[in-house]
């Protein structure tokens, strides 16, 4: 049995087959229940951000568990399996706790340190287990991942300034506008968790540096969850804010200074023409800035072209957030030590974990003699007292748990390395547990 993670990364990974693999909060139950009921896949999670869609798996059989994940993947998304397995990015074993670990941690991510993969990775494990995915293996090693990104975070400034990638894509259309969006008209398209974040950066405190835009307007499918995130601006927010549907985008871009756009849409909800219909007559010195934080793209790209406007995505804002590195690469070391720290404690526990229903099974089996010839002597024998039986029932048991004492230390200090595979396997074929 081995555990694997097969995935695509967005940096890595060809767009278009991305954004295709790229699966909505809607499809993950259906991807888990395809997973769950596959021959080899004893356990599943899926972790999906814009940064990466991954399968961490307990697979039976390595090579066919890994097979069954890319044939499921490519199923449901209409793309050729080999085609996927070229791309995808395979780890196993202890290369999977140190990979997630790391994405926990925020180590893996274009905005370092970011604080929303920590609960995207929350999340994923607890939609599992709402699907009977999840078992103990994948329970213990994401619980642990999330206690070692909360220690990161804790202990370190790793996450100081830019902490999101909403965060950084608000400061990244900041600088794009001269480092100040105060008196300009703001567009955040989506209300979901990265456009709450958006919303949350454009209106909280002092503007972080970058001052309030005039007007924030959040566009949404669903209307009433705009209101809902309208009517959640803090109070000394000095523009004015307004919710609107999809439906009236193209009205509302007439007016726009900065779009952000982070919905969840299998094809792009700003098109080409609304967004040039939108800058003609426009001064050109004064761009439309447009951020897509889509995957799949928001943002047509032939927007791209439209003189007047200014088109950045998650590529831009992963080279934009270098330079803010150097001055924490200090507390990078300290983040990667705490990571390495928490792995060793995880590996700790799960070579003890391994152990354990060996011996468990081993101490069954003696404890489970020793009270069959303990009753199989009292049948034979009644010249003792039953005071005399208990003071031989307690020698017998002191007995057993002595002559396995010694064996049950040296499993579980040997548990998870050749060695201790081997003294599993002469117990098991010893004693036929």
């Amino acid at each position: 049995m081995s555990v694997v993670v097969v995935g695509l990364e967005q940096r890595l990974a060809p767009l278009d087959l991305f954004e295709r693999v790229a699966l909505g909060d809607d499809a993950l139950p259906k991807v888990l229940a395809r997973l769950r009921d596959r021959g080899n896949l004893a356990e599943a999670v899926v972790v999906s951000t814009c940064q990466r869609v991954e399968v961490y798996a307990v697979v039976d059989r390595f090579h066919q568990g890994v097979a069954e994940i890319h044939e499921t993947l490519a199923d449901l998304v209409g793309v050729p399996a080999e085609r996927l397995e070229e791309h995808a990015v395979l780890r196993f074993d202890d290369d999977v706790a140190d990979h997630l670990f790391s994405v926990a941690a925020g180590l893996e991510s274009a905005v370092l340190g970011e604080t929303e993969v920590l609960g995207q990775v929350r999340r994923a494990w607890e939609r599992s287990q709402r699907s009977d995915a999840s078992g103990p293996v994948l329970g213990a090693l994401f619980r642990h991942a999330v206690e070692a990104g909360k220690r990161v975070r804790s202990e370190t400034s790793i996450a100081r300034g830019v902490t999101s990638m909403s965060h950084g894509a608000v400061a990244l259309a900041a600088r794009r506008a001269g480092g100040d969006l105060g008196g300009l008209a703001a567009v955040v398209i989506g209300a979901g968790e990265m456009g709450s974040g958006v919303l949350a950066a454009l209106t909280g405190g002092s503007g972080s540096g970058w001052g309030h835009p005039r007007t924030v307007t959040v566009v949404n499918r669903t209307p009433s969850r705009a209101h809902a995130h309208v009517q959640g601006v803090p109070a000394g927010f000095g523009g004015t804010v307004a919710a609107a549907d999809l439906s009236d985008l193209p009205a509302v871009l007439a007016g726009a200074d900065v779009v952000v756009a982070s919905v969840a849409s299998t094809a792009p909800v700003v098109d080409a023409a609304s967004v040039a219909a939108a800058v003609e007559g426009r001064d050109p010195s004064r761009p439309m800035i447009v951020v897509d934080l889509g995957v799949p793209r928001n943002v047509e790209p032939a927007v791209a072209g439209i003189a007047g406007v200014d088109l950045l995505d998650i590529d831009d804002l992963r080279r934009s957030v270098d330079d803010a590195l150097s001055g924490r690469r200090g507390e990078v070391e300290q983040a990667r030590r705490i990571v390495a720290g928490e792995l060793e404690r995880y590996r700790v526990a799960a070579r003890a974990r391994g152990a354990a229903p060996v011996i468990a099974a081993l101490r069954g089996q003696a404890e489970a003699a020793r009270v069959a010839e303990l009753q199989r002597q009292r049948e034979k024998r009644g010249d003792l007292t039953d005071e005399q039986w208990a003071q031989v029932d307690e020698v017998t048991r002191a007995m057993v748990a002595s002559l396995l004492h010694q064996p049950t230390v040296a499993l579980k200090e040997a548990a998870g390395t050749p060695r201790g595979e081997r003294l599993v396997e002469a117990l098991r074929a010893l004693f036929s547990l």
